[in-house]
């Protein structure tokens, strides 16, 4: 008997919603047989089966949302009923026997405690990281301090160390610290302090931080870590609207209420992390863009691109790619831990893309050395796979710089937000017939507006303008792409 356990498809993913099984218990399995697909923070990515055999169990709902790491499927390949693994009986503790009567290996829904990272590096509090501060002496209580009324044995009283601490906003309530630990775990009403008292709340030095730029209160929050730490999803879930308490989250007449998980989830948690991380800068600029409307005329009329679409977008692109070629430091990146901007000397072409799903950010790897009808062609795929729903994460990872293409919904302009991990963002408006002045003469010509996003940090604000400029300059005159090519 076999156990595949949900893997990380992505970039530190750790956590998946199960959308829908292709087997079900008792059906046959061969290696790399798709058997389930899943919806993480990215995209929906379809899972093969490493073993082959006949399915034991499905150890997960439809829509139940699983860490990563727990076992989702059982499969029996013919070894017979495994004993529960040495690693996993050693990393806890207690006797191994205990653990096996309690547990059988096939039903362990999670990793023991030890081995489980429900959370990214760096965010969350370990098991038992919480500890009470030693009194230097607590056979000698402060001078003027009050004596506590215990409940306890004086016994226990007297050697029990910190005694003191525990009165004050207890005063009269001598609990151990063992107690009171495990009352407010559970979210005990007995563990909140009387008025005045002071509560302590578990969070690590970066998700204050966040919660202090967001606007958070911290004492607000009832923590989703471990030990009821506050998590950076707990403060970015705050920061976007503090949810009703369950017993008030009845659905009023003409309401729906949609979960908020998946593709909208992550979505959401990036925008927030990118407006209040980047200082966002937009620039804008009214281009003539008949010339590149007539070049993409011609283009469809040629051989190469009989069978790509050829849109205006993919001049768009190509004059992009141009102009980063020109100002490589609009393709860079912050890096914060290190304090140092990361200068990329290739383009992976990032292309906003509004699905079902909500919206997704692939990119096209290498954009930079492809020809225009290859271009044309992973553009074209791009926006296939992403209408498709089966765009994978590693589509959407190592993104440079981004086009958005608001134009296709009849939109003129608006302030793009950075694709985290990016320094700009291109808005491509909606072409319009408009009067334009040609010569001295008032003609009727076709416009587009184009709004430039970047980070300040990175880009400052004549890089930015010389490099909207010179986009603006290509699509007036595509001849340009061939000149600074």
């Amino acid at each position: 008997m076999k156990q595949f356990k949900l893997p990380d498809v992505g970039e530190g993913l750790t956590e998946a919603e199960i959308v829908r099984w292709h087997v079900k218990a008792g059906d046959p399995v061969k290696v790399n047989q798709i058997i389930v697909e899943i919806e993480t923070a990215k995209a929906v990515v379809e899972l093969p089966c490493p073993f082959e055999g006949v399915v034991a169990a499905l150890m997960a709902d439809e829509g139940e949302t699983v860490d990563v790491g727990r076992p989702i499927i059982s499969v029996d390949d013919g070894t017979g009923t495994d004993p529960a693994p040495a690693p996993a009986s050693s990393a806890a503790p207690g006797p191994a026997p205990e653990r096996g009567q309690a547990l059988a290996e096939d039903m362990v829904p999670a990793p023991p405690k030890e081995e489980r990272q429900p959370v990214l590096v760096g965010y969350g509090v370990k098991m038992g990281a919480a500890k009470r501060r030693p009194r230097k002496s607590a056979s000698t209580p402060p001078a003027g301090s009050p004596a506590p009324r215990s409940v306890q044995p004086p016994a226990r009283q007297d050697t029990r160390p910190g005694a003191r601490e525990d009165t004050g906003p207890f005063t009269g309530e001598s609990a151990a610290p063992s107690v009171r630990e495990g009352a407010r775990e559970n979210g005990a009403a007995g563990a909140a302090p009387a008025s005045g008292g002071r509560v302590a709340t578990l969070a690590k030095p970066p998700v204050r931080k966040l919660a202090k730029d967001l606007g958070v209160d911290l004492t607000t929050l009832t923590g989703s870590g471990p030990q009821g730490s506050i998590t950076r999803d707990d403060v970015q879930s705050a920061a976007g609207a503090v949810p009703a308490p369950a017993a008030v989250r009845a659905v009023q007449a003409g309401e729906e209420r949609i979960p908020v998980k998946g593709v909208r989830r992550a979505t959401a948690q990036a925008m927030v992390a990118s407006v209040f991380t980047a200082p966002h800068v937009t620039e804008f600029l009214q281009v003539d863009v008949t010339e590149t409307m007539d070049a993409v005329g011609r283009l469809r009329r040629l051989p190469d691109f009989a069978e790509v679409k050829v849109s205006p977008l993919l001049l768009v692109a190509k004059a992009v790619l141009v102009a980063a070629r020109r100002y490589p430091m609009i393709n860079s990146a912050w890096d914060e831990a290190a304090q140092e901007i990361v200068v990329k000397h290739y383009v992976n072409l990032g292309i906003a893309a509004a699905t079902p799903r909500g919206l997704l950010v692939p990119n096209v790897k290498d954009a930079h050395a492809m020809s225009l009808p290859d271009l044309a062609r992973a553009l074209g795929a791009l926006a296939e796979t992403a209408r498709a729903g089966r765009t994978q994460p590693a589509d959407m990872a190592g993104g440079t710089i981004t086009i958005t293409n608001v134009g296709v919904f009849g939109v003129d302009a608006g302030t793009p937000i950075l694709n985290p991990g990016e320094s700009a963002i291109l808005a491509f408006g909606q072409v319009r017939d408009m009067p334009w002045v040609v010569d001295g003469q008032i003609v009727p010509r076709r416009v587009c507006t184009l709004a430039l996003s970047f980070d300040h940090r990175v880009v400052d604000g004549e890089l930015g303008s010389l490099f909207l400029r010179d986009v603006g300059a290509m699509l007036e005159d595509p001849l340009r792409m061939l000149a600074w090519n």
